[in-house]
């Protein structure tokens, strides 16, 4: 309870991909967590283990419910339906739950289903963070079998430090339509800007981006743009908006969402070693037969139709980026009962200013991307969960 996707993980690999000083999980306090961390032997500009990082967040959790002020069910929602002017809810075990206000955080979603593995058994892994997925890294490191990865983007890069901790050492093909991995950290000079420096539209903001990166660093250049994302993503118009999750975004998340440089080292050693390749083009076609999973793609810039064999196959393009086709049953019930709409990307919910997707009701982090886009990293969200829950005071009155 508490950790969620990210934090749930037991591996020591697994690092944080924020530095620890700007990890707190309280909003009126940011050394929080890293004054944890310090006293651990850590260094506020260092990466802890997720894993440490979910104890962390356990103390929280346990501080606020030994103040009598929450509590914790362990159940699945499965219904989500209005109840005068509150909320009903149905649990998986039949028993349901009446509320004043609901606050919808369910996080980021399973990946999307891929066309060519439809229908492919067992060795294909839709869901890299599951049961299946920690059997099939089980599996390959015993036997040394072929591993793709398809997506070579965060999640990627812990699939493969997994393979790398449990001894895994065959052969690893990461594959995306553009090949890109994420950045590493690095120690830079601040250079801050003010709101007004900024120029306004996609195209523009690029130009300056670009041409401040020869100025002061690529990473000096993003980071500054980091007080400004809301704002920044509010004021372009909704054709900018398309056009940066068509074609700009790849580039943005690998410079903006970096990893560790000890997981950097790590990534670059198991390429140099020519255990990981990295591989840009486009799937077309996946068989099951009886020497593994036969897989057909066709290099980027490339005709040339290849077709290689694995063992496992894992899906690692990343969160469902379409809400409409959401699996999760309380998404579902509102949604199909029209309680809640689409944003106007498609990738989320609907939401004002304070995140309300209605009356009484709330939206957090990945959920509210089309609103605010830069709502994932724990920095941003410690503000949004502060902002919803005073507007939920004012409210309730209570």
């Amino acid at each position: 309870m508490g950790k969620g996707v990210a934090y749930s993980t037991t591996e020591a690999a697994h690092l944080l991909n924020v530095r620890a000083e700007s990890m707190s999980a309280l909003a009126g306090d940011p050394g929080h967590f890293a004054r944890r961390f310090e006293a651990e032997g850590g260094s506020p500009r260092g990466f802890a283990e997720r894993r440490f990082f979910a104890a962390y967040l356990a103390e929280i959790l346990n501080e606020a419910v030994e103040s009598g002020c929450t509590e914790l069910v362990e159940d699945e929602v499965v219904r989500a339906s209005r109840a005068g002017e509150g909320w009903s809810l149905g649990f998986a075990d039949g028993s349901t739950a009446q509320t004043d206000a609901l606050v919808v955080a369910v996080g980021n979603q399973e990946p999307d289903t891929l066309p060519a593995f439809e229908g492919i058994g067992p060795r294909f892994v839709r869901n890299p963070w599951g049961d299946d997925a920690r059997a099939a890294v089980a599996f390959l490191a015993r036997s040394g079998g072929a591993a793709l990865i398809i997506g070579t983007g965060l999640t990627m890069v812990d699939l493969a430090l997994s393979l790398d901790a449990a001894g895994h050492q065959g052969r690893i093909v990461a594959l995306s339509r553009r090949g890109l991995v994420p950045r590493s950290h690095a120690d830079f000079d601040p250079a801050p800007i003010e709101r007004d420096e900024l120029p306004s539209g996609l195209r523009g903001t690029f130009r300056w981006l670009r041409k401040r990166s020869a100025q002061v660093g690529w990473r000096s250049a993003v980071d500054s743009l980091r007080p400004h994302s809301h704002a920044l993503w509010q004021s372009l118009s909704r054709d900018e908006q398309r056009r940066f999750l068509r074609h700009t975004r790849p580039w943005w998340d690998v410079h903006r969402h970096r990893i560790a440089p000890e997981v950097a080292e790590t990534v670059a050693g198991m390429i140099a070693d020519g255990r990981l390749e990295i591989k840009a083009g486009r799937i077309t076609d996946a068989r099951d037969t009886a020497d593994g999973l036969e897989v057909d793609y066709v290099r980027r810039g490339g005709s040339q139709l290849r077709t290689e064999t694995f063992a496992y196959a894992f899906n690692s393009t990343g969160p469902l980026h379409s809400i409409t086709r959401s699996k999760n049953p309380v998404l579902r019930s509102l949604l199909d009962a029209s309680v809640v709409e689409p944003d106007h990307l498609g990738i989320g919910l609907r939401v004002g200013d304070d995140a309300r997707a209605g009356p009484r009701l709330w939206a957090m982090g990945p959920l509210t991307k089309g609103r605010y886009w830069e709502i994932t990293a724990v920095p941003d969200i410690r503000e949004q969960a502060v902002a919803v829950a005073d507007d939920i005071t004012r409210e309730l009155g209570k």
